[in-house]
């Protein structure tokens, strides 16, 4: 079986052989692109679409497209070169070891094999005189509509080549019209969607941050043909450059009104030298497409991400009690100490302790200092963390602890002793983000250093549960010692960094593979599926009020399954404690509260809402989501999860407008993915204590009247949060 398509695909190749032509269609279940060679050898994109029936048809679908060269050269390359015949903007740019910077690629040979249940098409390309070839990686998860593309670049000249320009991948659509949803933002409103009409000329979607690339905009995109996207209908591409660093998308309409997407990282200063016999591996583009709109686009990539990318992602997750908004820099052993009782009272799985635990000569009391001194701070833990893990075990929950191993302020002991470990211009004053700088993680030596101070955690204290991963500066005056020193072009930087902080991740992994961590920047600054195999999780925002984060996590469920999504309750908002919970109980639930300034009605509701997640939240972490109501085209949201066997669906209204008009659910909603030949019974949970429901929880529905004709689930300005579970019955 190993070699089954691959012996299909090269049948099929030689059978086109004697036309001097190759076709090449890389297939999913339902959907196919397809390549073909001319007779100069050169490889183009001839289809993209609904997957064909016969193989040989694929052989006549260039003859039905008549788009002239003109002065512009062929537009649909299968990776366009920079240089010779073609003037459309480059997949490659290359400057050779004798200094041209001209490249052409010709096809050589293709191999399909079938690698961790998915199949992999490798196309070789080479240039005809330079001894320079291009492997372009396609990995199918057929069944789920899902392409992980990515490119190898193999320099076996006789010296040393400049790349300026290097895509992942360099895609091609003939469909007629296209609208683009990108997602822009700052920090406290990342992930906001944008969507527009392609017009001729180029739309780009770039980082230069370094770090934090996503905090201004976001490499996760969505593609409608035809018409704006829907989420039920419609061909829909919806893709993510899994890229922890500077990202670049470049959405091209050309002369004939076709789209060349071509993504990668962002070429800005990072001109990458490949010495003689070295190879270079672009960052995956993973897309995955749907005719059945945005919605079922997104519970493909949820399956994809659950099953071959997430770390456990079909695991458990730990609900938790954070100090952060408790206490900020302000704590002592007796008030983590209490934090740790009501962790346990309240019946969540694990105490985070935030920032603020270390430094001595320069202490952590706000976020001036002590960044990079990774000793507890003796006056406010005086028996160090070991005693917090303790406690934690005596009261029967886990202990997780925040870091942030990247950065240093300058008034640290790490700063003082190794200024060189730094990101800064050596003649440049030093420009900082949040009081502090990152660190060189291009360097061996700083490499080592992230890595011991989670390596000595765990040595210190085995039973630690979790780590917080945090990253608040980006990268200002990018230049490297390290490099410097060893002789490395600058314009490497960039790239190193995520390499070198990737390295340092897969260490940690070898040694703790288990470990729950979570991946947090203040918000959106990270959430890639580059970072995420090796976290279980990622933090959306700082920005906790409740009504925005309906939103935010509303745009966040296009790309993400509910179970990498972390989501707090806090002091944020003026909405009842029922509305905060209900809308952090859409993903991991945790709590940033502090019990002594709540009610006994809210911690007695508290715990009991605890108690109903923990009983309904398998559903919603590895159940399939459907989006039901957008709150940017209703005064309310709604959203459902449908566990595998349909016989369970949890589904989350709220009100998220506040016109005097507009405060009640005035029609059913239709529920999405039940079975329509199953009953079901309805009972509306996490009610506020001793609150009736007005929901007939008597009632049996058909899923065919479910979803045809819908609930009501009697959102009011007194009900502003509905959940509501629905049991399959006999």
């Amino acid at each position: 079986m190993k070699l089954k398509y691959a012996i299909l695909l090269l049948t099929l190749v030689a059978f086109f052989n004697g036309r001097s032509q190759q076709v090449i269609p890389i297939e999913t279940k339902d959907f196919s692109m397809v390549f073909k060679t001319d007779q100069n050898k050169r490889l183009w994109n001839v289809y993209f679409g609904k997957k064909l029936s016969n193989l040989s048809d694929y052989n006549q679908i260039a003859d039905q497209y008549e788009f002239p060269n003109s002065n512009a050269g062929i537009y649909n390359a299968a990776y366009t070169p920079s240089g010779t015949w073609s003037l459309s903007e480059p997949a490659i740019q290359v400057t050779h070891a004798d200094g041209n910077q001209a490249t052409d690629l010709i096809f050589e040979e293709v191999i399909t094999t079938e690698v961790d249940e998915a199949s992999l098409t490798k196309i070789k390309l080479v240039d005809p005189i330079y001894n320079l070839n291009i492997i372009l990686n396609f990995k199918v998860w057929k069944d789920l509509n899902v392409i992980e593309q990515w490119t190898q670049i193999n320099n076996n000249e006789d010296g040393s080549i400049d790349l300026k320009k290097y895509a992942s991948a360099n895609l091609y659509f003939t469909n007629k019209d296209f609208f683009l949803t990108h997602y822009q933002g700052e920090y406290l409103r990342e992930l906001q969607p944008v969507e527009e009409k392609l017009s001729q000329g180029t739309k780009v979607i770039e980082s230069k941050l370094g770090t934090r690339a996503m905090l201004l905009g976001s490499p996760n995109f969505m593609l409608s043909f035809e018409t704006p996207s829907q989420e039920d209908s419609g061909l829909v591409v919806l893709g993510q450059l899994a890229w922890s660093g500077n990202y670049k998308l470049e959405f091209d309409i050309d002369s004939h009104q076709n789209l060349r997407l071509l993504a990668g990282i962002n070429p800005y200063e990072s001109t990458y030298t490949l010495n003689k016999g070295e190879s270079f591996k672009t960052p995956s583009l993973i897309y995955t497409v749907s005719d059945k709109g945005a919605g079922n686009a997104s519970r493909q990539i949820h399956s994809w991400a659950k099953n071959y990318r997430v770390l456990d992602g079909n695991g458990d997750r730990l609900t938790l009690l954070n100090n952060w908004e408790a206490t900020y820099f302000d704590f002592n052993e007796s008030k983590l100490s209490k934090l740790i009782e009501n962790t346990s009272h309240l019946g969540l799985d694990l105490f985070l302790l935030d920032d603020g635990w270390f430094g001595n000569n320069h202490p952590r009391n706000n976020d001036d200092a002590g960044l990079g001194d990774w000793k507890e701070n003796k006056k406010k833990l005086p028996n160090g963390l070991r005693y917090l893990v303790k406690q934690a075990k005596k009261n029967d929950i886990k202990f997780g602890i925040w870091i942030e191993p990247e950065m240093v302020n300058p008034e640290s002991d790490l700063f003082k002793t190794h200024p060189e470990w730094v990101i800064k211009q050596p003649e440049r004053p030093a420009k900082l983000y949040r009081n502090q700088m990152v660190l060189d993680l291009t360097n061996p030596e700083v490499q080592d250093f992230v890595y011991g101070i989670v390596d000595h955690l765990f040595t210190e204290n085995p039973e630690i549960a979790f780590i917080k991963w945090d990253c608040n500066a980006v990268i200002y005056n990018a230049y490297s010692n390290y490099l410097n020193e060893n002789k490395v072009s600058q314009n490497h930087l960039y790239i190193d960094y995520v390499h070198g902080l990737y390295d340092v991740l897969k260490r940690i992994r070898e040694k703790y593979p288990k470990v729950p961590m979570m991946l947090c920047s203040g918000g959106g600054g990270r959430a890639d599926y580059g970072f995420l195999k090796y976290f279980t999780e990622f933090w959306p925002s700082d920005n906790t009020e409740p009504i925005e984060r309906i939103f935010l996590q509303w745009n966040y469920s296009f790309f993400f399954p509910a179970v990498t999504m972390d989501c707090h309750v806090t002091h944020w908002g003026k909405q009842p404690l029922k509305f905060k919970v209900d809308v952090a109980s859409m993903g991991k639930l945790g709590f940033d509260i502090d019990l002594s300034h709540m009610s006994q009605e809210d911690i007695q509701f508290a715990k009991q809402s605890i108690q109903n997640y923990n009983g309904f939240k398998n559903v919603v972490l590895h159940g399939e989501q459907y989006r039901l109501a957008s709150p940017y085209k209703n005064p309310f949201a709604s959203l459902m999860y449908v566990n595998n066997d349909k016989s369970q669906a949890i589904m989350f209204n709220f009100l998220s407008s506040n016109r005097f008009m507009e405060i009640m659910t005035k029609r059913p909603i239709k529920l999405k993915g039940l079975n329509p030949d199953k009953h079901y019974k309805v009972k509306e949970i996490n009610l506020y204590n001793n609150t009736k429901t007005t929901i007939n929880e008597s009632a049996v529905y058909s899923g065919d009247f479910l979803m045809t004709v819908g609930i009501n689930p009697n959102i009011t300005g007194n009900r502003t949060s509905v959940i509501l579970k629905f049991e399959e019955v006999n």
